[in-house]
């Protein structure tokens, strides 16, 4: 059977729509009847996941992730690469249970599984997006030469996800630094954040607004490899003032590890918190600074 764009749609999938032809003891094993006690249990399941029908994958992926069967990520790429070349207008529903499965396992093995997955161009369209998230997930850096093409990809989506798998290379700081720039605001954010963890300065104005107007457990990680004077300020205002990154916030600052950032942490700890409003471009020694720095 044809699939869109005139290739062969892969059997028993979310494109064809057939019949599964799975055995009666995989499909036991997804309507709850057979309880995973054994060796001999779990391995059946792991081999089942490869050509699991569309009913079945769901089930079978989020029990290889419930359980964490690092075992299973193996099969859960094979999943995936089963539909190479499918996926350009909708995601397959089998890559994206993959992924999923692989996000929850966690661990080395799993990321190098998303890192090959998306290296080898195994998704595309709307799959793409989500094997980057998983990506993300598990800390896994691309090569340079794939970030790059990731990062002028025409969907918002698919270059904020790249820049969040950026890594410091020759090729993919020019490429970060001209998003900066981006007309998607989720996109500037994300090369921004990329390049700060980098340590490039260039990211600094960008990270400075951003911790002043829409502050973040990410913009607040970013920042310091970059911060300076200012940013020290308003690292200690936020961690008296927004509870909810008040740990994030201490952490840059003994991250930083200045004389400076460790006076106003200390001074942070023993104010009690307030509800003043988060001045913009405090400098240091502002009257409007009550950091006790």
């Amino acid at each position: 059977m044809s699939g869109r764009h005139g290739m062969v749609a892969p059997p028993h999938s979310a494109v064809s729509g057939g019949p599964s032809n799975v055995c009666p003891t995989t499909r036991s094993f997804c309507r709850g009847r057979q309880p995973l006690g054994s060796h001999r249990r779990i391995d059946a399941l792991i081999a089942a996941i490869p050509l699991a029908s569309l009913g079945d994958c769901r089930s079978l992926a989020a029990e290889a992730g419930r359980r964490r069967l690092v075992g299973a990520i193996a099969a859960l790429e094979a999943l995936c690469r089963r539909f190479q070349g499918f996926g350009i207008e909708h995601a397959i529903p089998e890559q994206t249970a993959a992924l999923g499965a692989l996000t929850v396992i966690g661990g080395s093995e799993a990321a190098c599984a998303a890192r090959r997955i998306i290296v080898d161009r195994i998704v595309q369209g709307t799959g793409l997006n989500d094997a980057l998230e998983a990506a993300a997930e598990l800390g896994v850096g691309l090569p340079g030469s794939v970030v790059v093409s990731l990062l002028r990809h025409q969907t918002p989506e698919i270059r904020a996800g790249g820049c969040r798998c950026a890594r410091l290379s020759p090729a993919t700081i020019p490429a970060l630094a001209e998003l900066l720039g981006d007309p998607d605001r989720v996109v500037a954010m994300e090369a921004a954040c990329a390049l700060g963890r980098m340590g490039r300065s260039e990211s600094r104005p960008t990270l400075l607004r951003l911790l002043q107007d829409a502050p973040s457990a990410a913009v607040i990680d970013a920042i310091t490899a970059v911060a300076d004077e200012e940013c020290l300020v308003i690292l200690g205002r936020i961690a008296r003032t927004r509870p909810d990154l008040a740990d994030a916030a201490l952490a840059a600052l003994n991250g930083i590890g200045s004389s400076r950032a460790v006076r106003i942490a200390a001074a942070s700890r023993q104010s009690p918190p307030d509800n003043v409003p988060l001045p913009g471009h405090l400098r240091p020694g502002d009257p409007r600074c009550d950091c006790r720095c």
